[in-house]
């Protein structure tokens, strides 16, 4: 998720674990055998050649995203509004080059130094006098509708910490795009560590954000979502986090719908104050969002709901990010790949080893306190495959 500020949603543990020869952990050496059958995908580098980069037109860039604040429906608060005007008439004056490249990655930023730090691959997109609580969202919204991306191929919108979060050029992701052709959405997760540490996605928001599991199956049951999906082990290659997807149009035009639906009817069937709470900044209690809703955080996770329900017909690519593979050590790549391999052969018994080894390691890195407060809702009480 973009935010006006710097800020960090990492959880990344407090210290780093010894080497698997100087901590006991019983586990790792029953089940090591069938770790290392895993074909596990290395990290992709960067291949040498030059790429053909996109472009910008230093006097055709996206001048703003002046979005008007969402005016509430009847029943539901998060119904947004139509394509701003002003967005409108901007790229219709001065249309970017990006609407003659069949790829068109825009790079949102909210202050005029971030502009410094932008993507030269991307096309910049100004969205400071944005007010809405949907944040990425809304600009994809925008975007869906605007003259600028019709006609492309592929089209996402980043945050402007897209290279700080993910260690990797606007070239290389593009790149990538390029080296594997014929998918509907390119995806990556810049915090591979929480593929390692949690079922999924949405139990790693109960650690992030206050009663976040609560409001979330409140959601769900409102929305007609299956909330079985927020106990379910999930593989690493459905990890998704931040937004951080470029897709196609046939991606947009149902996942768009797909998430506004969602808002929509869950917010007519949820209670008042179930309502108004998912609606408040006691999800940003820490600071660090820009005094950010539950909405958003809700939002960025729905992507692999839809892609199980509605886009299970789609074709998905996740990108890989060598340089924050380099980051994980050994205990979180034997980790993941338990969680894996356990989703994998449908294997309760090797579920219930990676959470005793999983919880040995948060009690290393992040004390008793944390694992006091935490371990236990984190821990569905039954084992399910996602």
């Amino acid at each position: 998720m973009a935010t006006k500020k710097t800020r960090s949603s990492k959880s990344t543990p407090k210290k780093e674990l010894p080497t698997t020869s100087a901590v006991a952990v019983p586990v790792v050496a029953t089940v090591a055998a069938e770790v290392r059958k895993v074909d596990t995908p290395a990290a992709v580098e960067p291949q040498s050649g030059e790429l053909k980069q996109l472009e910008p037109s230093k006097k055709g860039v996206l001048s703003a995203v002046k979005s008007k604040p969402s005016k509430a429906v009847a029943e539901s608060k998060t119904e947004t509004p139509a394509v701003d005007a002003k967005l409108e008439s901007n790229l219709a004056k001065q249309p970017p080059r990006a609407l003659n490249s069949p790829i068109r990655v825009f790079q949102i930023y909210f202050e005029g130094w971030q502009r410094e730090l932008l993507d030269p691959a991307f096309y910049p997109l100004d969205n400071s006098r944005s007010s809405s609580e949907l944040m990425e969202f809304n600009v994809f919204e925008q975007l869906e509708k605007n003259a600028a991306t019709q006609g492309a191929s592929l089209w996402g919108a980043l945050s402007w910490r897209f290279g700080e979060k993910t260690g990797m050029s606007g070239a290389e992701l593009v790149k990538q795009i390029v080296d594997h052709p014929g998918y509907d959405v390119y995806f990556c997760n810049p915090h591979p560590y929480n593929e390692a540490l949690y079922h999924n996605m949405w139990l790693q928001g109960e650690v992030s954000h206050p009663q976040f599991l609560e409001l979330v199956n409140a959601f769900f049951n409102a929305a007609g979502l299956d909330t079985k999906e927020l106990k379910e082990i999930e593989p690493s290659t459905s990890f998704s986090a931040a937004n951080y997807f470029v897709a196609s149009p046939k991606f947009w035009e149902k996942f768009i719908p797909f998430v506004k639906r969602v808002l929509v009817t869950a917010d007519k069937r949820m209670a008042p104050a179930v309502r108004d709470l998912i609606h408040s900044k006691v999800a940003d209690d820490k600071g660090l969002h820009a005094g950010a809703t539950y909405v958003p955080f809700i939002v960025e996770r729905l992507f692999v709901t839809f892609m199980r329900t509605e886009g299970q017909a789609l074709k998905s690519y996740k990108v890989a990010l060598p340089e924050r593979e380099r980051e994980l050590n050994v205990h979180l790549k034997l980790l993941r790949e338990m969680k894996d391999v356990a989703h994998r052969t449908k294997s309760a018994w090797l579920a219930a080893c990676w959470v005793n080894y999983r919880n040995l390691y948060f009690s290393q890195t992040n004390g008793k306190d944390w694992c006091e407060k935490n371990l236990r809702t984190i821990t569905p009480t039954e084992v399910l495959f996602g």
